[in-house]
């Protein structure tokens, strides 16, 4: 096979990461190609939850208005319950986001799929990785792909990006390290009810386990159960389901009675946490492809986010420094992350031990919101409301001077 087209990048997976990153590197005049082996709009297993950090992002993409448009709820307060305690929290203002979101997938990800193609992107669905191309340094030149005709085909590209989750074939095939792992995991299931009167965000915690509440698109709320993997042997989910909210949180167990169940209840058997190597060779990874963390600290998609924009920032500075930077960045900011999720995910705390936990989790929190909130809106997204001037063309003209990467940004 010949390669018949190129490309600057080829991002492989199009969900919350995989598009984000796309879609800022279209945005900076790069050729992209996005691809997924999914259709688009298909959900996905998720935590639903934006955290301070996506949702500033999304404002300053100019895209919160089209999350807010679907119907996805502000979340302005978020109540921790330590057994019969609760400790109930409002959303401050802070770095112009007033509000969290929690909008479903079948929502985020096809706003970020249709900014990316606006941006110039060309994207593809049911469109797999076969393998990738490699020069005779072994540098990544590109990759094998199939789509619907069902013939393989060769794509060069300058860089390949993994987004295609935990298990990535990217990572397989581009035998990325792994920098840290973690050693405990969380099986969680988990259903959408309507009709469900609650406020904000809520969080379970009796000894063993732990209950979610998350408002989030078209009136429906999320509702988990979370626990250690073994409880979860015996495939009998609804019935566990429901034991593990009576235990956890009665008096919502009780709201659920009046309650209806509008999805059949999603099981997630649990995967430790890891860190891959960020880049290598013509290739780099992104979303949970090149760092996943157990969900029971619900900050998966805005760790997806976050590292979308870095490692745009750093592709489209063009130097190795600038990706060595990214994967530096990430690391300060995941590691402090990953070790407190982990201890969390582990069951074994009692709940005054829980809470330092999570003070622990918020200060880890803390610098990434605050590096996020630097970095500077580009014209693209500042004009992107306006269909008179196509984002690209805008960006095409702002990045047009050299920067730094910190300037850059």
């Amino acid at each position: 096979m010949t390669a018949h087209e190129t490309f600057d990048v080829l991002v492989i997976g199009a969900r919350a990461a995989g598009a984000a990153t796309a879609m800022l590197l279209a945005e900076r005049g790069l050729e992209v190609l996005l691809v997924d082996r999914g259709e688009y709009g298909t959900d996905a297993l998720s935590t639903h939850a934006l955290m301070r950090g996506a949702v500033l992002q999304l404002v300053r993409w100019g895209l919160l208005e089209r999350v807010v448009a679907s119907g996805t709820p502000a979340v302005r307060r978020t109540a921790f319950h330590y057994g019969d305690t609760v400790l109930d929290i409002v959303i401050k203002a802070s770095h112009g986001v007033d509000a969290l979101y929690a909008p479903r997938r079948t929502v985020l990800d096809p706003i970020l799929v249709d900014a990316a193609r606006a941006a110039g992107a060309t994207v593809r669905f049911r469109t797999g990785l076969l393998d990738l191309l490699r020069d005779a340094r072994g540098r990544v030149t590109g990759a094998v792909l199939k789509g619907p005709s069902g013939v393989p085909y060769e794509v060069a590209a300058d860089r390949v990006i993994g987004a295609d989750g935990a298990g990535s074939t990217v990572a397989r095939l581009a035998n990325a390290a792994f920098e840290q792992r973690a050693g405990h995991a969380t099986a969680v299931i988990y259903g959408y009810w309507s009709g469900l009167e609650t406020e904000g965000y809520h969080w379970h915690y009796r000894p063993g386990i732990s209950v979610g509440v998350i408002p989030t698109t078209g009136l429906q709320t999320c509702v988990f159960a979370a626990m250690p993997p073994g409880r979860l042997k015996g495939g009998a989910y609804p019935q566990l389901y429901h034991a593990v909210l009576a235990e956890c949180a009665p008096d919502l167990a009780a709201m659920l009675e009046g309650a209806r169940l509008e999805s059949r209840l999603v099981a997630f058997a649990g995967r430790p946490g890891f860190l891959r190597r960020a880049h290598g060779p013509g290739w780099a990874l992104v979303g949970d492809a090149g760092y996943f963390k157990d969900p029971i600290t619900a900050h998966g998609l805005t760790d997806a986010l976050r590292d979308a924009e870095l490692l745009a920032n750093a592709v489209a500075t063009g130097t190795e420094a600038a990706l060595e930077y990214f994967a530096t960045l990430r690391r300060a900011f995941s590691l402090p992350l990953l070790e407190v999720t982990d201890q969390i995910a582990a069951f074994d705390w009692d709940l005054g031990r829980l809470q330092a936990l999570h003070l622990a989790l918020n200060k880890a929190m803390q610098p990434e919101v605050e590096h996020l909130a630097s970095l500077r809106a580009s014209t693209a997204a500042r004009l992107r409301r306006s269909p008179a001037l196509p984002a690209r063309q805008a960006a095409a003209a702002y990045f047009a001077t050299p920067n730094s990467l910190e300037q850059s940004a």
